[in-house]
């Protein structure tokens, strides 16, 4: 379980020791907070705050980064609360003054929005609180830190991960739909910056042919269903979609499916979610992003682990910050492509199991596919 997938980096080994081991424990979906008991070193630390965006964007806010933060927490001996936004600007802002009120000197967010993330972090720092920000970065904001992937690199894996799997279907001049992320989210803009750094050489050449191009609202699957059965209409040539993670993969391929085009229109991800490699699996998505949840929480916990302790710790980058135009001090970890190929690396980094899966529907697949 704790064997490290092929190709992620080992940037944070050193800036960040790990904290905690493979296990996790998780709380439920939605609000919840805890925290642990008493301990010298809980007297001697601050209390740290998470608030995590919301449960439908993405399985992993609830699956994977609050049991990993929670791990770390408690393996540290810290006193933590951690909460979840259910995608709503006004219950974060309610949960921030919330948490800061309590006495919190961290406190670590994943931004619904730079606007109402802003606002959070000035009242934090007009507090004397600390804040990181967690997976997305908040425009012109303060955020002392900031922990993520390279999503630039994310988009362009998407990119090349579509052309890939276009030249495997031997379609001429195929017609691609962009399906992406929330206009509101700076991850949303780049993954778009790289996978259309990949496309639109190959759309001035002729090569591909550019489609419908459609944001979809705070990342909702249910309108993003309706915003391709829209593109689908105008398009029904559509041989190609660019959805921004797995969600919205998975919102494409249902209608693909209705119109019995699932399997034979490719359609890219992220995430790697249970659901998307289910998809890859039985052929209807061609490829996710990986990234290594894991290192990203663990990486997170252990600045704000420092920082209640009274540690200001040193880290590996920076990114800029063009709004705030401001370099920001960064952890930014490397993404993988994964395809049917190379599924078993997930599995074998603990991620998702093999029976997660291979559900009874996909044991025929997921035998030919080595798993």
């Amino acid at each position: 379980m704790c064997k490290k997938i092929l190709g992620i980096t080992a940037t944070i080994a050193i800036a960040f020791p790990l904290l905690a081991a493979c296990g996790s424990s998780s709380s439920g979906p939605g609000s919840s907070s805890s925290e642990s008991r008493s301990s010298t070193a809980t007297q001697k630390a601050g209390k740290i705050g998470v608030i995590l965006p919301d449960t439908k964007s993405s399985a992993r806010w609830t699956t994977a980064d609050q049991p990993l933060l929670e791990t770390a927490f408690k393996a540290a001996g810290v006193q933590y609360q951690i909460q979840n936004a259910q995608g709503d600007v006004t219950q974060m802002q309610t949960i921030a003054d919330q948490m800061i009120t309590s006495g919190v000197t961290v406190l670590m967010m994943t931004n619904l929005d730079s606007g109402s993330g802003k606002a959070i972090q000035e009242k934090a720092r007009a507090q004397g609180v600390a804040t990181i920000d967690y997976d997305r970065l908040t425009l012109g904001g303060s955020a002392q830190y900031y922990v993520s992937f390279d999503n630039v690199a994310v988009g362009k894996l998407q990119g090349q991960g579509l052309v890939d799997c276009l030249k495997a279907q031997g379609v001429d001049k195929p017609i691609v739909a962009e399906l992406n992320g929330s206009p509101t989210d700076n991850n949303a803009t780049l993954f778009k910056q790289g996978y259309d750094s990949v496309l639109k050489p190959l759309y001035d050449n002729g090569t591909l042919v550019k489609g419908p191009d459609q944001a979809v609202p705070e990342w909702d699957n249910q309108q993003a269903g309706t915003i391709f059965e829209q593109m689908l209409t105008q398009q029904p040539k559509i041989a190609g979609v660019l959805a921004a993670n797995d969600g919205l993969g998975n919102a494409a391929i249902a209608i693909l499916a209705k119109n019995h085009l699932n399997g034979k229109v490719p359609v890219t991800g992220q995430d790697a979610t249970v659901q998307g490699l289910q998809h890859i699996v039985a052929g209807d998505q061609c490829m996710t992003v990986y990234k290594a949840v894991k290192k990203e929480a663990e990486a997170a916990a252990s600045l704000a682990i420092d920082l209640a302790s009274g540690r200001k710790p040193s880290v590996p980058g920076s990114l800029q910050d063009p709004l705030g135009k401001r370099d920001v001090p960064s952890v930014l970890l490397t993404p993988v492509t994964i395809t049917k190929s190379n599924i078993k690396d997930v599995i074998a980094d603990g991620y998702v199991s093999r029976a997660q899966v291979c559900i009874e529907s996909l044991t025929t697949q997921c035998t030919a596919a080595g798993l």
